[in-house]
């Protein structure tokens, strides 16, 4: 059977990330991934529950990603936990990106490198700066120095999306992402882009 896989998103550039990446995580899953997307974090917070609560198909599981920008992480996850049980999707995975989505790009400046055309980009990765990228306070920032301006948030994250390798990556929280949603999902040997193409609608991390 084809199962659902809803991604509930922060905003439209965390979409245009995972159209990318999606294809190479779900390769060999019966699996048609979805997403809803909100206009930041207070729209997602409001409308969550009622997009949780009306989605009513019983093939389908749950991911809500968030930045975690300048907020607590184990409150912030806590509170989309919560909001989740209550909406009757206990068993919806929630993952926190720290401190954003430029974070996981950090992570993997090979794909910044490839995706974005900045050569040289990758040998920076063993810089104590790139390490350990969910440690810098403005990913966003570091990423448009590091690219002269060529990132911007939607374009950018298309561009990068495709490149991102699934296991070779330096940010913690792209690893914890990763294995979640591998955790949620049954394996088959049968492509997913011979079952269905993407379609669009609007547990623990660390």
């Amino acid at each position: 059977m084809i199962k659902q896989l809803v991604f509930f998103l922060e905003e439209p550039s965390a979409k245009a990330m995972l159209e990318g990446l999606l294809p190479k995580l779900l390769s060999d899953r019966n699996v048609v991934p979805r997403y809803v997307t909100f206009e930041g974090k207070q729209d997602m917070e409001k409308q969550l529950p009622r997009k949780l609560r009306g989605w009513k198909a019983l093939d389908a599981s749950f991911v809500v990603l968030r930045d975690k920008d300048s907020g607590n992480c184990k409150d912030i996850k806590a509170g989309l936990v919560n909001i989740c049980r209550d909406a009757g999707k206990p068993e919806a995975l929630v993952r926190i990106v720290c401190h954003e989505l430029e974070s996981w790009y950090l992570g993997d400046l090979s794909a910044v490198e490839k995706g974005l055309q900045i050569p040289g980009a990758a040998k920076k990765q063993n810089t104590k700066k790139f390490r350990e990228p969910d440690r810098l306070a403005n990913p966003a920032q570091e990423l448009r120095k590091l690219t002269g301006n060529k990132y911007q948030k939607v374009a950018g994250s298309r561009r990068i999306g495709p490149c991102l390798s699934l296991d070779n990556n330096r940010s913690v929280s792209f690893g914890f992402f990763i294995s979640g949603v591998r955790k949620i999902i049954p394996c088959t040997s049968e492509p997913l882009s011979t079952i269905m193409p993407p379609t669009t609608t609007r547990d623990r991390l660390i």
